[in-house]
């Protein structure tokens, strides 16, 4: 290897927060037969196949059991284990979103009731302590392998409405965990892409996401104090969205996935999520906005500087997911293909938007959604 790239990887490392080197390195690896006996031990249930499922820091398995069902075992890596009440805050928030009807999982208590068991497991580096969840297991695919109508975005759009309403109630005595100053995904982080551009260097794209970063900062921050507060999802993508077949031959929405970017923020953050991450899959991308803005409208109406930032924001989310994933990439090669999933599409998507500019967009986007609004 050149001695530049070897220079390039050992900056790389230096710079790679603690934290996170921690959780890959903190990351379970239990047998199967080590699942069958917690889980026997902790559920009274016996499973009967166990399958292993694909997760960066975690440990997760869908286990079929003899009782009858399925479930989602989550085994969380030693770093984030040692904040329970971060998990016990998502815990409550999708106990609270079941019960107002949302297709979310549910967590089932241990023989002694608990919702969250603190376990001391050998995995062949010493014995660790690992928060240990098991979930309901709900039925679908995503949605990224499914078309997009106009009808599943706009239900789209308005469910993470309809969510975000709920969450914006949230009641906890730990619900101070959820501001994460430090959360690089937070789209209220958008800065801290500065630290990590270094890694696109020579890349074209390279001067658009500086450009982004730039109007964030001298648009999106002045205007954050108009914008309604909430608790978000913050990973609303085409792969937490489960999708089933419906009555009208298309498909209806079977459960919302995966709580663990929750954190506090603004009501806007997570409808940029839903817009950017339905893109990818879009072969319009751009016609994807208006439906899922209606859908949204039809719950929350945006208000004025919220309109006006929307556009930065979904930019802001995929310089978020170019830099991240590029940063990730180079420190775990062998991830590239799972890492790069965004990547793929995003890069050309970005420079298409940004090329047509804000005013462009924002006439697509708005226009489209009143008319879908004045069919409905």
């Amino acid at each position: 290897m050149p001695c530049a790239v070897l220079f390039l990887c050992f900056l790389m490392l230096c710079a790679f927060p603690a934290a996170q080197m921690n959780k890959t390195s903190a990351k379970p690896d239990l047998s199967h037969s080590q699942v069958s006996e917690m889980v026997m031990r902790l559920y009274k249930l016996t499973p009967s196949v166990i399958r292993d499922l694909p997760s960066y820091y975690d440990q997760n398995f869908h286990l079929t059991v003899t009782e009858g069902g399925d479930y989602i075992l989550k085994i969380m890596n030693t770093e984030d284990s040692k904040n329970p009440a971060l998990i016990q805050v998502q815990t409550h928030a999708i106990t609270i979103l079941h019960q107002h009807g949302f297709p979310v999982q549910t967590v089932l208590p241990t023989t002694t009731g608990q919702l969250l068991s603190l376990e001391d497991i050998e995995c062949g580096f010493g014995c660790q302590k690992y928060l240990v969840r098991l979930l309901t297991y709900l039925p679908g695919i995503t949605i990224s392998k499914v078309p997009y109508s106009p009808q599943l975005l706009y239900e789209t759009g308005k469910t993470a409405a309809k969510m975000i309403k709920v969450l914006q109630e949230l009641e906890h005595p730990e619900l101070s965990v959820l501001q994460r100053d430090e959360f690089k995904w937070s789209l209220l982080n958008v800065p801290m892409l500065e630290e990590y551009i270094y890694v696109m260097n020579g890349d074209p794209i390279q001067e658009v996401v500086k450009s982004v970063i730039q109007g964030y900062k001298t648009s999106v921050v002045p205007a954050r104090a108009s914008f309604r507060k909430s608790i978000n999802h913050g990973d609303l993508n085409d792969l937490n969205v489960l999708v089933q077949p419906d009555e009208n031959d298309g498909y209806k929405i079977s459960g919302i996935l995966d709580f663990g970017d929750m954190s506090s923020g603004h009501c806007i953050y997570d409808l940029a999520i839903t817009v950017m991450h339905l893109m990818i899959e879009h072969p319009k991308p751009i016609e994807v906005g208006g439906p899922v803005l209606a859908g949204w409208e039809s719950v929350l109406p945006l208000k004025e500087a919220e309109r006006h930032a929307l556009y930065l924001l979904v930019l802001s989310r995929f310089c978020q997911a170019l830099v991240y994933t590029r940063y990730s990439v180079l420190l775990h090669p062998e991830n590239e293909e799972y890492l790069m999933i965004t990547s793929k599409r995003g890069f050309h998507i970005l420079r298409h938007l940004w090329e047509l500019g804000q005013t462009q967009v924002e006439r697509v986007w708005f226009h489209s959604a009143a008319q879908y609004c004045d069919r409905k």
